[in-house]
């Protein structure tokens, strides 16, 4: 009977403390979030619920770009890097080429066009407005007016409509000398009442990306929400697919159609091999995001701010910004310091980003001492040589004092050739004795790859190795090796087949690898021997499609190892036949 008035009075108790805290929390220690209700006539009315960001337009029959760009007023966009316009109905950001990024190497190509006016091919453009409950807000058939005919650094542009009830919506739009527009969103309430809005902006695309996505390198929905970047999203799972095998595998978090995410600032978009469009709420500000696939068949990449009350004379404003162009490296960092959260990790680096982008900033400072990016990838493959030297001295000085100690192995070999482990015992202890490491030769290998990787890494993903020549036929180190004995080195007038396609390089780096082995300790087992013989050969064809700056690397580092190892030898008086005794 005890125990049970105790749990009643217990229960009680609990009750009381509960409710008095609230009352007492929230009299005394309030708590900050939206306004939850808003006043209009006297008369008190919940605020608006949050919204999604609208949905794109129904789809328009395709028509030629230039006459999709003369149906509507436009405000020139004129900076360094971009050329193009904003249109005026529906205040979209829908016309947008690089100025100095060209489609081809050809001296006729155009620049490259990023954004494109719905109606047009490839439709793809940014937008940023509100919306409301019970008031009219602009959308994409209202026609806005500008305070200037173009947009250029240092001169912005106040773009403006009013609704009927006296609501004026103005987006007061700067951009910089890179690729970064800020757009100031700012209502002014000039009606009886108050309003409640919410900001949106949003991105959209026709069609996916030209450029295809791998492991190896992320293109489609990109983002930061809550300063982690999201890769994991594709146009796939827009279109209803399931993250595939080995997707789950690595423990993706995409789901089949609409992603969502809550995120404080951030930022969202569409990232290509070098391009990215991207809409940027204000820093810190609580949005709710969300990538998808719209009615009008567009992928959209939108976010939505926290619903706010306009009282009657009254103005509120907010900043959002969209980063549109190339991802250039030095401008995503300087975006970075200016408050944007990881916009550089628009840019796919992969795990090893910590060692990758030490490898671009020595590639790039000794692009800028040398004026050309391949003499550049020739100096980083020397430097890396020299600080490895060490070690490949370390390895001949290990092969020598091997050498020395070879009939003493033999003559462990016969003593214990019926006892394997007391064999295994008396060799390691011989090793630790004469002071050498028979598995030092794999060490120079195994440095190797990272390097390797994060160079063929960087010259994936960087658009500042982008059409970047070196010298005679190689007019593009992003590009595989155009030039090709197949066709007689161009002078036949067709493009081999890719498994053909072998270039001088790779055939160089065929040639040189070969070398290289045969310089190496020769390999005990004939198995193993063999398989080392015609792994050039097979190389040579793996690396063919690669970037030609890679196999420019590789090629360098094979005719410095060749060098150093030939010197290596008469270092420490050695002779070929040292490690490949002659068979009898």
């Amino acid at each position: 009977m005890n125990d049970n008035r105790n749990m009643l009075l217990a229960i009680v108790l609990s009750a009381l403390v509960l409710i008095g805290w609230s009352l007492l929390s929230e009299q005394f220690f309030p708590t900050a979030g939206p306004q939850t209700q808003q006043v209009e006539n006297g008369k008190v009315s919940p605020a608006p619920t949050w919204q999604a960001a609208p949905p794109t337009d129904a789809p328009q029959a395709i028509r030629a770009r230039a006459a999709v760009l003369a149906e509507t007023p436009r405000v020139r966009i004129e900076t360094p890097r971009l050329a193009g316009s904003i249109n005026l109905k529906g205040a979209r950001f829908d016309d947008l080429v690089l100025a100095r990024e060209l489609e081809t190497l050809d001296q006729n190509s155009q620049p490259v066009r990023l954004l494109s006016p719905a109606g047009a091919r490839g439709s793809y453009f940014a937008q940023y407005g509100w919306t409301g409950q019970g008031v009219a807000t602009p959308d994409a058939n209202s026609v806005w007016t500008a305070s200037a005919p173009v947009l250029t650094p240092g001169k912005p542009v106040t773009l403006s409509w009013t609704n009927p009830t006296g609501q004026r919506f103005e987006l007061i739009v700067s951009v910089d000398d890179g690729y970064l527009f800020t757009v100031k969103q700012r209502v002014v309430n000039g009606g009886t009442g108050a309003v409640g809005l919410h900001v949106y902006g949003l991105a959209s695309r026709a069609n996916e990306s030209p450029d295809l996505s791998s492991w190896t390198q992320h293109v489609g929905p990109n983002g930061v929400f809550n300063g982690v970047a999201q890769y994991d999203v594709g146009y796939e799972n827009l279109d209803g697919e399931e993250p595939g095998f080995f997707a789950r595998l690595f423990g993706s978090d995409a789901k089949a159609g609409t992603n969502a995410f809550s995120s404080r600032g951030g930022w969202l978009g569409f990232t290509d091999k070098y391009w990215l469009t991207a809409v940027i709420p204000a820093n810190g500000a609580p949005v709710e995001a969300s990538f998808r696939k719209s009615g009008s068949g567009a992928y959209q990449a939108d976010y939505a701010g926290r619903p706010f009350i306009v009282a009657p004379g009254q103005a509120v404003s907010t900043e959002a910004r969209l980063f549109a162009g190339a991802k250039e490296k030095a401008l995503l960092d300087r975006y970075e310091n200016e408050g944007i959260t990881n916009l550089s990790k628009s840019i796919d680096w992969g795990w090893f980003e910590w060692f990758m982008r030490p490898i671009f900033n020595l590639l790039n400072w000794l692009f800028g001492q040398l004026g050309n990016f391949g003499l550049a990838i020739i100096a980083l493959t020397i430097i890396v040589r020299i600080l490895m030297f060490p070690i490949a001295d370390k390895q001949f000085r290990s092969m020598a004092g091997m050498r020395k100690v070879q009939p003493k192995m033999k003559a462990l070999q016969e003593r214990y050739k019926d006892d394997k482990p007391k064999l295994q015992q008396e060799m390691l202890k011989l090793y630790q004795e004469e002071k050498i490491n028979p598995a030092a030769g794999c060490l120079p290998i195994l440095l190797q790859i990272p390097i390797f990787y994060a160079l063929y890494k960087v010259l994936l993903v960087s658009v500042e190795m982008r059409h970047q020549p070196f010298y005679l036929w190689i007019k593009d180190l992003s590009a595989p090796d155009p030039l090709t004995p197949v066709n007689l080195f161009g002078l036949l007038p067709f493009t081999p087949p890719a498994f053909l396609a072998i270039g001088v390089l790779p055939i160089l780096l065929g040639v040189t690898m070969w070398i290289q082995f045969k310089l190496n300790p020769q390999q005990p087992d004939p198995v193993q021997a063999q398989i080392f013989s015609i792994m050039p050969w097979v190389l040579m064809f793996v690396m063919a499609p690669f970037a030609a700056g890679l196999q420019l690397y590789w090629v360098t580092n094979n005719i410095l190892s060749i060098g150093q190892q030939a010197w290596l030898y008469k270092r420490y008086d050695m002779h070929l036949s040292d490690t490949h005794p002659i068979k009898t």
